[in-house]
């Protein structure tokens, strides 16, 4: 079954959509820009988000100390790399209990080293750009993907791409934040596409 993440949560309203939508995963940034909240903002978000949603925290080249208090308050319990961190930070991230998520954008030479626990492929941070799901690199560790992804389109990129989850954050937003119908929506037609895959793959080994 793909899993299914939305990231970029600012607001109470936001966790109320992402809780009826209940995806897998929900993405508080850190990092600056228009989706940036503070550690207190997201410890108060993940108090009222449902227990089994995994929170994410999105870092771009933080200072370890930063991402080490998001873990240890509890406010998320997925670090996700969006800079050029070393691999060191990494491995600590993971001793202190982390599970890492690798931002690959575009440059892909560094792939095959990373011993984060999964990676990511994306157009860029929040461009809303979609990536060429055909010319992708292999990846052998479980794969988000991310970049341009909508309601209308998150089916024929898991039919495509095969991932382990897909990463939406503009794709289901309006203007005040996220919208309940096209989240709904985006999960909605995640899953159903992920079964789809799942039927399809079953009767070819019964072939």
């Amino acid at each position: 079954m793909v899993k299914v993440k939305i990231c970029g949560l600012m607001t109470p309203d936001d966790v109320q959509v992402v809780n009826a939508a209940h995806p897998d995963f929900a993405g508080f940034v850190f990092a600056p820009g228009r989706h940036q909240i503070s550690l207190k903002r997201a410890q108060q978000l993940r108090a009222n988000l449902q227990a089994d949603i995994i929170s994410v925290g999105v870092f771009v080249n933080a200072p370890l100390d930063e991402m080490l208090a998001a873990i240890s308050s509890h406010a998320i319990s997925v670090v996700q790399l969006h800079g050029d961190e070393p691999e060191a930070i990494v491995q600590m991230l993971q001793e202190r209990g982390a599970q890492v998520i690798r931002v690959f954008q575009n440059n892909y030479d560094h792939l095959p080293a990373t011993r984060a626990d999964y990676v990511m492929l994306d157009a860029g941070a929040g461009s809303g750009q979609q990536l060429d799901w055909h010319a992708l690199p292999p990846v052998t560790k479980p794969l988000f993907l991310a970049g341009g992804l909508n309601p209308a389109n998150v089916a024929a990129a898991i039919a495509t791409v095969h991932p382990f989850a897909v990463d939406v954050s503009s794709g289901v937003e309006g203007k005040h934040g996220k919208d309940a119908q096209l989240t709904q929506a985006f999960v909605r037609n995640a899953r159903l596409a992920a079964n789809v895959q799942t039927i399809m793959e079953g009767n070819n080994q019964n072939e």
